[in-house]
């Protein structure tokens, strides 16, 4: 009798190890967040949970989860952003007559409206409005941090939200350092629609 209960308290000791040890190696790559507000709608709705991927490689049209205290000068602690990464280390980035381009070469933007890739795209709020910029204009005239920029400097990315009319991003206050990315962001298997998933889980490249 003992013998048994002890055979069981051990296999009861193995699967609570098992267990635990999943949990940290799982949680270390994948996690889940919640999306909050609308800048990436519509491929990615206020509430929505998205997979997390922390050891995934940041790419272009990668969408990713980052900590935006002290890269939003307006952001406070434990203020996450979901946003879309447009430009890479290096990278060019202009917006000209409606059309956003990337080191000279126009951007194809299916993933949003016409009206998010053209009037949606530029440069609006308080402060003043911008049909064309580009990195050297936003960085001189309205940015509190990254003065003077006239690329995507090494280590750092330009983002922004689906949702350009909305989006609070890297036109308003300029680059994510790569050390404050959380993490590439899917949608889950069950969420949203075909076209959802697809724009958010297939266009990094």
């Amino acid at each position: 009798m003992n013998n048994r209960l002890l055979k069981n308290s051990l296999y009861l000791f193995v699967y609570i190890v098992i267990g635990m040890v999943l949990y940290f190696v799982i949680g270390y790559f994948i996690t889940t967040v919640k999306v909050e507000g609308n800048s990436m709608y519509p491929n990615l709705v206020n509430k929505e949970r998205v997979i997390l991927f922390p050891q995934a490689n940041v790419k272009r049209n990668s969408v990713i989860v980052f900590d935006a205290h002290g890269e939003d000068p307006n952001a406070v602690s434990n203020d996450d952003y979901v946003k879309r990464v447009i430009g890479m280390p290096g990278d060019h980035i202009s917006f000209k007559d409606h059309q956003l381009y990337i080191n000279g070469k126009d951007v194809k933007q299916n993933y949003i409206s016409k009206f998010q890739q053209q009037q949606g795209s530029e440069y609006s709020n308080d402060n003043g409005h911008l049909k064309d910029w580009n990195i050297a204009k936003l960085s001189e005239t309205k940015w509190e941090y990254n003065k003077n920029a006239t690329v995507v400097p090494k280590g750092e990315y330009f983002v922004m939200g689906d949702n350009r009319a909305i989006s609070n991003n890297s036109r308003y206050w300029g680059f994510v350092k790569k050390d404050k990315i959380l993490g590439v962001a899917h949608t889950l298997p069950w969420s949203t629609n075909k076209t959802a998933r697809h724009n958010i889980n297939d266009l990094a490249e």
